[in-house]
């Protein structure tokens, strides 16, 4: 963003903000003849001596160039790399264009990432889709950003850029990441924040294991106010998130019967959902953004629903909902 700033002279001179994290051009990281040559940590020594043990070939060990973290390109047997799996499912469809580039290229050019596997074998928290082409294609081995640091593989939501998530597909990889650490490294949940990047992912995760079409989208922004991540030890915050994942469906359901009265009344667009679910929130037109408490908010949400007068909306109101103004409810 640029804004103007007056000089000594009375004109104005265009200043130029710095966007977050940007800096000066070759202040920062690493010179390319850094990259590799020193000797690596002996965590990067013994995973190059496993990779070789599992029928592997390590093709070099270098530094990324911005933090300076040590990790290998390594070739490793198809057959012993899979996705982590609490991963989203797959679309057969960008498989099917991946797996027909590949073969007329006859070129594999972007590497997976992957970490070693607690119990032996690779997992890719980014690359499912490549690797699964790979396997159609009848591949026996592949190439791979191989990272020491095991912790990589919870950083799925941030690493994903092969093909961007949708809501549904990143709350499922959420709530599914999180059942594993409670089985293996239980801390408390909100020490995962950076893993799980949302904390209502987590609540709509539960939503939508339970109902696969829940209107998620719906509730982002509300959640985004009131859902934050616990205190308490992944198993116990996992009881917390289905309660609130049950509470928040309880809302959803008593939505959509005033969804349904008006569509009665003749609102027949994309938004009516949304216009209740702002019409019922008591934080429409908080501009303060502080968080509110969920089980609080959602109650008195539900008790607004069940209050709500269909046949109090005005003409004005429903003839937008049908396309009329193009309602759009408060993000």
């Amino acid at each position: 963003m640029a804004t103007k700033k007056k000089s000594t002279s009375g004109t104005k001179k265009t200043v130029k903000r710095k966007k977050k994290h940007e800096a000066a051009a070759g202040t920062r990281g690493l010179e390319a003849t850094e990259l590799a040559g020193a000797r690596p940590p002996a965590a990067v020594t013994d995973l190059a001596r496993t990779v070789e043990a599992d029928g592997g070939k390590v093709l070099g060990t270098f530094r990324d160039p911005i933090g300076g973290n040590w990790q290998l390109l390594a070739g490793l047997p198809l057959d012993k790399v899979s996705p982590t799996p609490f991963q989203r499912d797959l679309s057969d469809t960008h498989v099917a264009r991946l797996t027909e580039v590949i073969h007329r290229l006859g070129r594999f050019l972007d590497p997976l990432v992957a970490v070693r596997g607690r119990e032996g074998g690779y997992w890719t928290p980014n690359g499912y889709h490549r690797l699964a082409a790979l396997q159609r294609l009848g591949a026996k081995s592949t190439v791979a950003l191989l990272v020491p640091e095991e912790q990589l593989a919870y950083q799925i939501l941030a690493l994903n850029t092969e093909r961007a998530p949708n809501l549904k597909e990143r709350s499922l990889e959420a709530i599914r990441m999180a059942r594993l650490l409670a089985t293996v490294d239980p801390r408390a949940e909100k020490d995962f924040a950076a893993e799980f990047e949302l904390a209502g992912l987590l609540t709509l995760g539960v939503c939508y294991e339970e109902r696969a079409r829940f209107s998620g989208g719906a509730y982002q922004s509300l959640l985004k106010r009131i859902d934050d991540f616990l205190d308490s030890k992944l198993p116990a915050a996992l009881e917390v998130r289905a309660r609130r994942a049950g509470r928040l469906m309880e809302l959803d359901d008593a939505v959509a019967e005033v969804v349904a009265a008006l569509k009665e009344r003749g609102a027949d667009g994309y938004s009516v959902r949304g216009f209740v679910i702002t019409h019922v929130n008591p934080l429409h037109g908080d501009r303060s953004k502080q968080k509110a408490d969920f089980d609080g908010t959602v109650k008195k949400m539900l008790a607004a629903v069940k209050k709500f007068d269909v046949d109090a909306i005005s003409p004005e109101d429903l003839a937008r909902l049908s396309g009329g103004g193009g309602y759009q409810p408060e993000e």
